[in-house]
């Protein structure tokens, strides 16, 4: 017998509550098992109904979003995607819901019915991620502790030029990994996270704010220093260039790869092309198979690849993929990784790989 995929509709906005559930019922694996009003009407029927996702609006009267997802959280862990308003508002009170332990969310526009064949397919597509997914995992969500950072940066050319490419449940994987880098990391990190235009900025401020190493979202011309993690900005692609004064990222308009602007894919072939052996690609939790190509090429040029684990991903997609096409180096559990790229990135790093080579050559002629 076929199983659905059972989901609760949570909004306010009557036409919302109509909207939502006729374009995810345009797949006949999903049933709308019912609709709330309100946050209160919502933990009443997760408890009537047992639906397998919420879809769940942030800006409700009575008991809000925030609050009825801690409840959630605390009583039932169903998987959560937060349907949130395309505005800066929007995507802060969003990003506090994906730290508390949302799946993901869908940014719905100005004009939700122009759009609403797109917004319907990656709902859909979410949905189901969620249903098979094992959820956020608890004990890898960091704390919000602010950090300070020196007045300014100092630009120090990094050992390693590190690309990583994540999706969903990457805001909390990232924020784990960076809370756990010192400052002092001699490494230059590059981040294409799935994330629309307008929420990658808050989301880099974010991570700068509770994390010893600088974050901050791309522009044209940054370069490339220790310490640092830059965030490609939603909706833009990023490619990274040698140039005689310093190493840079740049950003283009070129068209989505993978379905995805920014694209992993873009970015590893880029970092492969500059950096060859200098380079070092991480796959991180997410839908689909963004980045599995790139990666392929990075270790083609002599670069290190390492992909998150199964047991540790919210959604295992992307770095499988990776791992079957034999493009992975190391598979690492989601609390080793900050560990790992700190080894690699070692000042010391290379002359300790030659003088193995060496002793290893030694031996052998004994």
């Amino acid at each position: 017998m076929r199983k659905f995929v059972r989901v609760l509709v949570v909004d306010d906005s009557a036409l919302m509550r109509k909207l939502i559930p006729g374009m995810i019922g345009e797949d006949s694996s999903i049933d709308v098992v019912g609709t709330a009003v309100d946050g209160n009407f919502a933990l009443k029927k997760i408890e009537d109904l047992a639906p397998d996702v919420v879809t769940l609006d942030l800006e409700m009267p009575g008991l809000n979003g925030i609050d009825t997802l801690k409840e959630i959280m605390r009583h039932w862990r169903v998987p959560v995607i937060v349907v949130s308003s395309h505005s800066t508002a929007g995507a802060s009170i969003t990003l506090k819901a994906l730290a508390l332990g949302a799946f993901d969310f869908v940014a719905k526009p100005q004009d939700v019915s122009a759009r609403m064949p797109e917004i319907a397919a990656e709902l859909i597509k979410k949905i189901h991620a969620a249903a098979q997914s094992k959820g956020v995992q608890p004990q890898f969500l960091p704390g919000d502790t602010k950090n300070r950072h020196p007045d300014k940066l100092h630009p120090v050319a990094p050992t390693h030029i590190i690309a990583m490419g994540v999706s969903t449940g990457g805001p909390n994987a990232l924020q784990y990994v960076f809370s756990k880098l010192p400052a002092e990391f001699s490494g230059s990190i590059l981040v294409v996270q799935h994330m629309p235009d307008g929420f990658t900025d808050l989301f880099a401020r974010r991570l700068d704010d509770c994390c010893p190493i600088r974050v901050k979202e791309a522009q044209s011309g940054d370069l490339l220093v220790a310490g640092r993690a830059l965030i490609a900005p939603g909706n833009r692609h990023m490619k990274v260039k040698r140039l005689p004064l310093g190493n840079v990222a740049i950003l283009t308009d070129d068209g989505p790869v993978n379905g995805h602007r920014p694209s992993v894919d873009v970015l590893f072939h880029s970092v492969a092309a500059e950096f060859g052996s200098q380079a070092m690609a991480v796959l991180m939790t997410g839908m689909g198979e963004d980045g599995a190509f790139g990666m392929g090429e990075i270790q083609a040029a002599g670069g290190y690849t390492v992909a998150q684990s199964q047991e540790t991903c919210v959604v295992f997609g992307m770095p499988k993929v990776a791992i079957e096409r034999g493009f992975v180096m190391k598979v690492a559990d989601l609390q080793d990784l900050p560990g790992i790229l700190q080894e690699r990135c070692a000042p010391d790093r290379e002359r300790a790989d030659r003088a193995d080579i060496r002793r290893s050559t030694s031996a052998g002629s004994n």
